[in-house]
């Protein structure tokens, strides 16, 4: 087997001949002579836009190893010790799925909605401006990650095997391509389904999924928690990993209550930043009009201002921004695309890191001082609205100028828009930074500022405000030697592929104290 990379045009992408003939000619062989298998695909839009390939060649006599040749042996865990996993998100689902296959007993408890009954409290939250504090864009099967595009690329590559994360999924629903592309995609119209299989998986094989069910209080004996203090009664337990996501504040205050140790952590804030995709594809491909074989094009950008990193964030192209509120009275907004990638429209996180320095005022709050620095200006922006989740815009220019817009151009975000003065109503550090960082982004991607580009407030929920610490070998908390945090909420992840590796990482230290390694 060789490992040949070539270039090739977008319109010969799909064109099996066509890589035939790159791979011949890298080779000097006949176009007839091997068997091949792309393993790699990314694109270069640097010059002329081309695809960049890696291809496995295989020739007489060898034996062709294909990528969908894998499986899984998950185990009949039903009579199993058990593992409580609070939280059906990427990370708890992930770590059930890894409990399968040691033989170890999932028990998934969530404060929401399976996947399908989930639908109706976004409908609501789109079109009534109602916000269940239970289910939502963040709480409920699948958390967050159902519903902010389905992105798979991470930059975690040394926190785990990001091939058996993408193999998992595969297993479970998702198109081999991801299997492929550099920065794999699935749609967040796709992801219910594929979830709703993962749940059949872990159902099957002896584990449980629990919903509509929140984690109150814990009862701790002997620094152990013994029992999980539910909304529909309470749970004896033997050992929880903790995998709520980064907006479960009621745990955070509750461990705080419970003097649990957590720590203040450093995150990211700003808003949303929305553009024609039509201007995006012009700006990246250098063409009118894209290419019919040439996805949606992204961008990623990043600078610094006053020696804090201001940078895009979960960048959607051909996307929607959706609310992602968790509780009343406040405004919080996210991105998300569907696998088509088909929207008009571009948007884009435009956050700048905040930390101590910025929660200042907040001190009084201790440990909780970024949770609170971060709640105070999400209710703010529901002051800026009308009691609905319509989202206080501004248009770029006018941000950049320092004054209210008088007319908001037209929007994905199906609440609606109002317009207020976001240069004023956020913190002055954090709009200074954003402002200087715009200026600065304009110089990598001309246009980019002087489009008709609007800002939706607020993107606040880029990662948790609070880490929860646990020991370095084993994993646990340094109190609670059977409570294991995991995944984004505990501060140890970002995005869906992260949250999963860690969740894997955390049930594999489990079982080596249960002596299954």
């Amino acid at each position: 087997m060789q490992i040949v990379e070539y270039r090739i045009a977008p319109h010969l992408i799909n064109d099996e001949l066509g890589h035939r003939m790159m791979i011949a000619n890298a080779l000097s062989v006949g176009v007839q002579e091997f068997q091949f298998q792309i393993v790699r695909r990314s694109i270069d839009a640097r010059q002329r836009v081309m695809y960049i390939i890696r291809a496995e060649v295989y020739f007489e006599n060898e034996k062709l190893t294909r990528l969908l040749d894998f499986q899984f042996e998950f185990k009949n865990a039903i009579d199993a010790p058990a593992v409580h996993i609070i939280g059906a998100g990427p990370c708890g689902y992930f770590a059930a799925l890894e409990c399968l296959l040691y033989g170890i007993k999932p028990i998934v408890i969530d404060r929401g909605k399976d996947v399908r009954e989930r639908r109706r409290d976004l409908r609501a939250i789109q079109q009534e401006g109602i916000v269940n504090p239970d289910s939502n864009y963040c709480f409920g099967e699948g958390g967050a990650g159902t519903y902010s595009d389905g992105k798979l690329y991470t930059r975690s590559d040394k926190r785990g095997n990001i091939k058996k994360i993408l193999q998992l999924l595969v297993h479970h629903g998702a198109h081999e391509d991801i299997l492929v592309d550099a920065h794999p995609h699935i749609g967040s119209n796709k992801l219910p389904d594929l979830i709703a299989r993962m749940r059949e998986t872990i159902t099957s094989h002896g584990g449980e999924v629990i919903f509509n069910t929140r984690v109150e209080d814990f009862f701790i004996d002997k620094n152990k928690i013994k029992k999980l203090i539910c909304s529909t009664g309470d749970i004896d337990v033997d050992r929880v990993i903790l995998a709520t996501g980064h907006s479960a504040r009621d745990i955070y205050y509750l461990l705080h209550k419970k003097q649990i140790a957590i720590e203040t952590k450093s995150y990211a804030l700003g808003v949303r930043i929305e553009h024609a995709q039509s201007l995006i594809d012009e700006i990246q491909y250098k063409q009118k009009r894209r290419d019919e074989n040439l996805p949606a094009a992204s961008y990623s950008l990043s600078c610094t201002v006053d020696q804090k990193g201001v940078f895009s964030f979960c960048m959607c192209p051909g996307g929607l921004i959706v609310p992602a509120s968790t509780s009343p009275g406040e405004i919080v907004v996210n991105g998300m695309s569907l696998s088509r990638r088909d929207s008009p429209f571009a948007n884009s996180g435009l956050v700048t890191s905040v930390d101590e320095q910025d929660f200042s005022s907040y001190k009084s709050h201790g440990v909780l001082q970024g949770l609170e620095f971060q709640k105070r200006i999400e209710q703010r922006m529901f002051s800026l609205s009308d009691g609905t989740q319509r989202a206080p815009a501004q248009m770029l220019a006018d941000f950049l100028g320092n004054r209210t817009s008088d007319a908001l151009c037209d929007t994905s975000y199906i609440p609606g828009l109002i317009s207020a003065p976001l240069h004023s109503s956020l913190p002055q550090q954090i709009v200074y930074r954003l402002q200087k960082g715009l200026l600065q982004f304009a110089k990598k991607m001309p246009k980019y500022i002087y489009s008709n580009a609007v800002l939706v407030g607020t993107e606040s929920r880029t990662s948790s405000p609070v880490r929860i610490p646990r020991d370095a070998e084993y994993c646990h908390h340094p109190q609670i030697v059977n409570l294991y945090p995991a995944g984004e909420g505990a501060g140890y992840a970002g995005g869906i592929v992260s949250a999963a590796m860690d969740g894997i990482h955390v049930v594999n230290k489990i079982a080596l104290n249960l002596k299954l390694i």
